[in-house]
C-alpha cells in the first residue's frame, strides 16, 4: 500500500510539474490563443510616449507593434507602476516589459529576458547653473536625488549612499528637479538627451556625467519562449533594416547593438 501511495504521489508530482513546465512553455500560445499581447510601458521619451493624438509612439512602442504583427496578434499598452513590474508580469496583468528596461541582475533574475538590443546609461541631470559643480561622485554625497522607484537609477544612487526621492517615473524625476524640489536626478541617458537641454521642454536643466554604462532588453515570464521568439524577431529585423529604420525615426541609430 505504502508502495502505492508512494507512486500516485510521484505521479501527482509529476503531473504537476509537467503543468508548469508546459506553461511556462506555452506563453507564445498563450498570447497568439488570445489575440493580443499587453505590453507594460511607463511615460519615456523616446522609448514610449503620446504623440498629440494619445497613440503610443517611440522606439519601444514601433518595434513592439512590428513585433505583435510577426505573431499575428494585436497589440494593447499597458501604462505600469514599473516598481510593480514583475508582480504585473506573472499576474498576466501584461505580457511582457518593453520599455527601455536595464538588464540588470535582479531583472534578469526575475523575468526571461531577450537579448540586449540597445546600449544605455545612467547620468546626472542637474540645473544648468549647478551641472558643473558635480563632476565626481564626491561632490553628489550631500544631493538629493529624484529616481523613478524600481529603476536602475534607483540602484546607483543607494549604492552611491546618496538620499533618493522615489517617484512614479523619470518623467516625474525630471519634475521634480526642474520645480527645485530635488537638487538632481539620475535617469537613463536616452531619455535625457531627448528631454532636456536646448530645445526641449527643460531646457534649465543639462546631462551631467555618467554613472552607470547598461544595456535595454525586454522582460517575459519566467520560463516563456516568448524571449527566445523575440531574439528571432530582432535578428530578422536587424537583418532587413527594421531595426535600424525605427531607430533613425527617433535618434537612436547610434545607440543599436549590431550583432
Amino acid at each position: 500500500m505504502k508502495k502505492i501511495i508512494a507512486l500516485l504521489l510521484c505521479l501527482v508530482l509529476l503531473a504537476v510539474s509537467s503543468l508548469a513546465l508546459a506553461e511556462s512553455e506555452s506563453d507564445k500560445a498563450y498570447v497568439t490563443g488570445k489575440g493580443k499581447i499587453v505590453v507594460g510601458i511607463t511615460d519615456f521619451e523616446p522609448m514610449d510616449y503620446k504623440n498629440e493624438n494619445g497613440e503610443w509612439i517611440g522606439f519601444d512602442a514601433d518595434l513592439a507593434r512590428a513585433f505583435a504583427a510577426y505573431l499575428g496578434v494585436e497589440i494593447e499598452f499597458q501604462e505600469i507602476d514599473w516598481d510593480n513590474k514583475v508582480l504585473e508580469l506573472t499576474g498576466k496583468n501584461i505580457d511582457c516589459v518593453w520599455n527601455g528596461m536595464s538588464l540588470t541582475d535582479e531583472v534578469k533574475a526575475a523575468m526571461s529576458c531577450s537579448k540586449a538590443y540597445m546600449n544605455n546609461a545612467q547620468v546626472i541631470v542637474a540645473p544648468v547653473a549647478k551641472v558643473a559643480d558635480y563632476t565626481t561622485v564626491e561632490s553628489l554625497s550631500s544631493l538629493v536625488f529624484a529616481v523613478e522607484s524600481g529603476s536602475s537609477g534607483e540602484s546607483v544612487v543607494r549604492d552611491l549612499g546618496c538620499q533618493a526621492n522615489a517617484v512614479q517615473s523619470q518623467a516625474a524625476a525630471l519634475m521634480e528637479v526642474a520645480s527645485g524640489t530635488s537638487d538632481a536626478a539620475v535617469i537613463d541617458l536616452l531619455m535625457a538627451l531627448a528631454m532636456v537641454g536646448e530645445g526641449t521642454g527643460y531646457e534649465n536643466l543639462a546631462c551631467g556625467f555618467t554613472l552607470q554604462d547598461d544595456q535595454y532588453g525586454v522582460g517575459f515570464r519566467p520560463g516563456s519562449d516568448l524571449a527566445e521568439e523575440l531574439n528571432t524577431f530582432l535578428a530578422s529585423a536587424a537583418a532587413d533594416g527594421t531595426l535600424k529604420k525605427i531607430a533613425d525615426t527617433y535618434g537612436l541609430g547610434l545607440a543599436l547593438i549590431a550583432d
